[in-house]
């Protein structure tokens, strides 16, 4: 392959690399609207003088959102394609974001907050369907990956510009420019971003597997000449047409439906592991944890310090789980992750289980902070390295071609809605006991280990249309795959 046009070290078409980079943004959009609340949840609770519960559903409600988007996110990406949902996503980030910002009533912010969970939740789905749509097979764990280092980029950008925003003012309750307060600004910082999306958006071409399987197979074999110049296009071609042959064995064309429980164990499969990854209770460190880290002691400063400082800690990992996805594979990087949070969790509830006072004043002395600071950034590395991007990893991998971006979508929704019954539920079980809440997270994370180990095989160094062929129920054929689970 001509070095001008692919990276000298991996071999891969820079072109392909540059539409995974694009693709991702989305993925950063996701990480910083979901986030941006992290700094604004204790201004917004004074704001609209807001009672606990009220608070987590406040914060919570975008991810009902997020669920309605991931939903429809496969409706509308196998109707109009990947592209179209993408702009769509861009759309709602941006009106949601200045909606959110001018909200002037506690309904009103909710409109908004569950608007932009709309876009969210589309971003959540397109972004790793197109990436490993668009991904040569040796290189498409770490270029699916990119979708949560974007997601983990997301994440830091939202809590430095929280951190920024609040110094400026003084704190996030008091005014910064135009007589707006700094924490409406936070919601407001995100029009950017999702303008540079939108843009991004008109510019990428469509998925090839999208266009094979709606019959536009000449204009496919033309994206795949350019992103992979000198590769066997026509096979790639093949096999997303053989993918497609197996599919249509289906009674209804692209069914989810199966024996199990009403669906295909492969979607089951895929909605357990997005349920698990939400269940371990990792956003709770990113919505909450300024708020936490008040609570046992710290500044508003300090605590914002610390959620970028933790953020960046993401950020690190996550581009480790990226170099070693396609080499050690993704079953030992997530059992170890498991492993990991596991005895984090466990660390984090022992030390609350000494703390003294309930609820917002609850408070942690000796040695007790600094373990459950440590334990708590052991638990994003924990995740960051291994559960956070493997996820999108599976899930761009696991489904047949004619099904991939619904069973993604219904996946993603079973992931927000998971979300969002640890964001409502955080405030209210934190008020009556950390030590049980962490202890529950725990225990969802050692489960996770258990799942993992018997459940899912190695998808590493397949193509899509291999990978598929894992899931298929013993005693089936391979062709069934996608339409009759036994």
């Amino acid at each position: 392959m001509p070095k001008s046009s692919s990276d000298s070290r991996s071999g891969v078409p820079r072109k392909v690399i540059g539409l995974a980079v694009a693709g991702a943004v989305g993925g950063f959009l996701f990480g910083f609207d979901s986030s941006v609340v992290n700094g604004a949840v204790d201004a917004m609770k004074d704001e609209f003088m807001l009672s606990e519960a009220v608070t987590g559903f406040a914060v919570a409600v975008a991810l009902l959102g997020c669920a309605a988007g991931a939903y429809l996110a496969g409706k509308v990406a196998d109707r109009y394609g990947r592209i179209p949902a993408m702009k769509l996503g861009a759309a709602l980030f941006l009106v949601s974001s200045i909606g959110t910002g001018l909200a002037f009533s506690v309904w009103d912010l909710v409109f908004w907050r569950l608007v932009g969970g709309l876009g969210i939740g589309l971003a959540s789905v397109i972004a790793p369907a197109y990436i490993s749509e668009i991904s040569p097979r040796q290189v498409r764990g770490r270029l699916a990956s990119l979708q949560q280092l974007a997601i983990t980029t997301g994440i830091f950008a939202a809590l430095l510009s929280d951190a920024v925003l609040a110094t400026s003012a003084g704190s996030a309750h008091h005014a910064l420019w135009l007589g707006i307060e700094a924490w409406r600004w936070m919601f407001i910082a995100c029009a950017v971003p999702a303008a540079i999306y939108g843009l991004i958006a008109f510019r990428l071409p469509e998925s090839p597997h999208f266009l094979v399987l709606n019959g536009k197979e000449d204009t496919a074999r033309k994206i795949f000449d350019t992103l992979m110049p000198g590769d066997d296009t026509e096979r790639h071609i093949r096999e997303i047409r053989d993918s497609i042959k197996q599919d249509e064995l289906s009674t209804k064309k692209g069914s989810l439906r199966g024996k199990a429980f009403g669906l295909q164990p492969v979607v089951w499969i895929g909605i357990i592991l997005s349920v698990l990854q939400q269940f371990v209770g990792i956003n709770v460190i990113f919505y909450y944890s300024t708020t936490l880290w008040k609570a046992v002691g710290f500044h508003e400063q300090d605590s914002l310090t610390i959620s970028v400082a933790t953020s960046v800690t993401n950020i690190l990992v996550t581009l480790v789980a990226i170099a070693l996805v396609d080499r050690i594979g993704r079953r030992p990087i997530l059992l170890a992750g498991s492993i990991g949070m596991a005895v984090s969790l466990g660390a984090m509830a022992l030390a609350f289980s000494s703390a003294t006072g309930t609820g917002s004043s609850v408070s942690l002395s000796g040695a007790w902070g600094p373990v459950a600071l440590v334990a708590a950034n052991v638990f994003v590395v924990s995740f960051g390295a291994s559960w956070g991007p493997l996820l999108w990893v599976l899930l761009g991998e696991i489904f047949p071609s004619r099904i991939r971006a619904r069973a993604l979508g219904l996946a993603a929704a079973a992931q927000w809605i998971a979300n969002f019954a640890i964001t409502l539920s955080f405030p209210i079980m934190a008020a009556g006991s950390l030590p049980l809440t962490y202890g529950m997270y725990a225990l969802f994370a050692a489960a996770s280990f258990f799942f993992v180990m018997f459940k899912v095989p190695e998808t590493n160094g397949m193509s899509l249309e291999q990978a598929d062929t894992l899931f298929v129920p013993k005693g089936s054929k391979p062709a069934e795959l996608a339409v009759t689970p036994q």
